[in-house]
């Protein structure tokens, strides 16, 4: 796992030097550059070494030296590749890096190599033969890659794996964008391609972009995205058990590819199915003890979990350590964070995300960890409201909408984590919109109407949400809601939010995260399931939790889902944590209504106030 930054046309060493630098947090390992003065050419690595200490230092060459890389990731399935690249002739110097495989893998196979890949990743490749940049993003996104490109004939075109990274360029864009404020307010994270700088992009995942050099003309393209294409509509005779059992075999081999590594690793264990999951599956394929497991707890008992991380790791007998939080002494660290967060994300699960990655690194170099079994398998609470919310838009008239909505408003407000009423206001909520927007309006800090008031002008949601709707309807007119609702999260909320954070907050600490339910074998799995497994007779992951009765305890299996969240709500009440009132005129107004409903428990205002919180925290340090 690394950084990588670089640069075509005007600049100079020093200048990538400073971009480089700027991500020694990502690769504080070692570092290299690559300069073709005469040709604009500028390339740099920041490198944490993970696989061939000796051999995979960067930027490396071909043997031929026509093709220069710079690569952040890894490359799971990269043995099986030299394999078939030495059939074809190709000799290698290194051992086992996985970033000489890339560079002839793309030799052999162009852009066609990235269907060959099983892993996580974002490059660029130089080539000098036909004066040309390829960068590319792996499926889902998990590594970042940033990018701004002035298209005049003798433009500057640079990138980075951090947005602030690129603004030692001197010719970077400087000015906020509006649309991804908006877009941020209204998902809570800003979706590629937007950045809150104007002119920067992210390159989103699944993309590829060319830079022809002597032109300055610049190409994406999409060569892969998620898509729903279920075999079958429901269980076979089996029972499904025959899904179960080649689901679990699917995610045992992912698991097995992820504990290839040359240095210290080990599991983020909550104790819920998916880390769980993990955790045992890594254990059948260590020694006794073998296993290092990590988790982290709360003094407040509805956001702790650490007892049943406890019992899993007696359970699986593993190395385990744990830490323990007060929760009330957790936001004087918020300070911290968000001066190094670089671009706002308001999931509040990126504090203790942040804290038990600061944890494990004191122990190991890489970490398994759970993310994606939510979203393929439809483990979140909207999964459960669609049903509901289908009956009520179509039995409750239009005019009383508001109403019910008014009177669920005057329901006690608490600030347990996930409580009652919140879940209930955040869903009528939902329900004054079209089922497009039901999802970012259930999750948002926002929705259509605050934000009109905020930013003080009129938004269109075809504007606003053009993700969420693209990502709605692309599962076709025949999808039931909640394909559409599974298509939404593992698009769009997955690559921006989830995925976004772990990376961000594990790459603070040096520590390389690694998936294994978004290997693309139980990926492309999971999308030829039908719904009917996935959420089956009120019990989300079904057929997951069914594949899992062999390997782990029915109580982990079938106990409540908590999250990892933080007590932002009573924070806010309690006038612990103040955001800092925005910037825009407009929206001063708005924040001090929505903060003093908030502060005499009249709404329930933390999904906004937590947005403002770490937006403030982020612009302010960038000054």
């Amino acid at each position: 796992m690394c950084g990588i930054a670089g640069f075509i046309g005007s600049g100079n060493r020093l200048i990538l030097e400073q971009i480089t630098r700027a991500l020694t947090h990502r690769g504080p390992d070692d570092e290299g550059f690559f300069v073709e003065e005469k040709k604009g050419v500028y390339l740099g690595h920041r490198r944490l070494s993970i696989v061939d200490l000796a051999g995979g230092m960067q930027p490396m060459s071909s043997a031929d030296q026509e093709l220069v890389i710079v690569f952040n990731g890894e490359i799971y399935n990269h043995g099986e590749l030299r394999t078939a690249l030495i059939a074809k002739g190709y000799e290698f110097s290194t051992h086992h890096s996985d970033t000489e495989v890339l560079l002839y893998a793309y030799r052999e196979w162009g852009e066609g190599m990235l269907h060959k890949l099983n892993g996580m990743w974002a490059f660029a490749i130089y080539n000098k033969r036909d004066h040309s940049l390829f960068l590319a993003r792996d499926r889902f996104g998990k590594k970042p890659l940033y990018y701004f490109h002035d298209s005049s004939s003798h433009g500057v075109f640079a990138f980075s794996s951090e947005l602030d990274s690129l603004l030692h360029h001197p010719q970077a864009p400087r000015s906020q964008s509006l649309v991804a404020l908006k877009k941020y307010f209204a998902y809570g994270f800003i979706p590629a391609p937007y950045t809150l700088i104007q002119g920067i992009y992210k390159l989103p995942g699944g993309h590829y972009g060319r830079l022809n050099l002597t032109s300055n003309q610049w190409h994406i393209e999409r060569y892969w995205e998620y898509r729903l294409e279920p075999c079958q509509q429901d269980l076979p005779h089996d029972g499904g058990q025959a899904w179960a059992e080649e689901l679990l075999e699917r995610l045992d081999r992912a698991v097995k590819r992820r504990l290839i590594a040359d240095v210290p690793l080990g599991v983020f264990l909550s104790g819920g199915i998916d880390s769980s999951a993990v955790a045992a599956l890594a254990a059948q394929h260590l020694p006794a003890r073998a296993l290092q497991t990590f988790s982290i707890g709360f003094t407040d008992p509805s956001f702790d979990e650490l007892s049943y991380a406890r019992r899993m790791a007696l359970y699986l007998d593993c190395s385990h350590h744990e830490a323990i939080l007060d929760l009330n002494n957790a936001i004087d660290l918020l300070p911290d964070l968000l001066s190094k967060l670089k671009e706002p994300i308001s999931d509040s699960s990126i504090l203790p995300t942040y804290l038990l990655s600061k944890f494990t690194r004191r122990y190991v170099t890489v970490a398994l960890g759970g993310d994606g079994g939510d979203e393929l398998f439809a483990g979140y609470d909207p999964f459960h409201a669609l049903h509901a919310a289908k009956i009520y838009s179509k039995l409750v008239p239009k005019v009383l909408h508001p109403a019910i909505t008014f009177l669920a408003m005057h329901l006690p407000v608490s600030h347990r984590n996930i409580s009652l009423d919140f879940k209930i206001k955040r869903t009528l909520k939902g329900l004054a919109f079209s089922p497009s927007l039901w999802m970012p309006v259930w999750m948002g800090p926002l929705d259509l109407g605050e934000l009109d008031l905020f930013f003080g002008d009129k938004n269109l949601p075809e504007e606003i949400y053009s993700e969420a709707i693209e990502a709605w309807e692309r599962p076709g007119r025949k999808a039931s809601d909640l394909d559409r609702a599974l298509h939404f999260y593992t698009s769009l909320y997955l690559q921006d939010d989830i995925l976004t954070k772990m990376d961000r907050t594990t790459m603070l600490h040096s520590l390389e995260v690694r998936s294994p339910f978004l290997d693309i074998e139980v990926v492309d799995f999971a999308r030829c399931l039908p719904h009917s497994v996935k959420l089956r007779n009120g019990t989300t992951k079904w057929i997951l939790k069914k594949a899992l009765e062999p390997l782990l305890p029915r109580d982990i299996i079938y106990r409540k889902k908590k999250g990892f969240g933080m007590p932002i709500g009573h924070w806010f009440r309690s006038g612990r944590m103040t955001p800092i009132e925005p910037k825009l005129a407009s929206a001063k107004k708005f924040f001090y209504e929505r903060l003093q409903a908030h502060q005499q428990g009249r709404s329930d205002e933390r999904l906004f106030l937590w947005a403002q919180c770490v937006l403030a925290g982020v612009v302010k340090t960038r000054g």
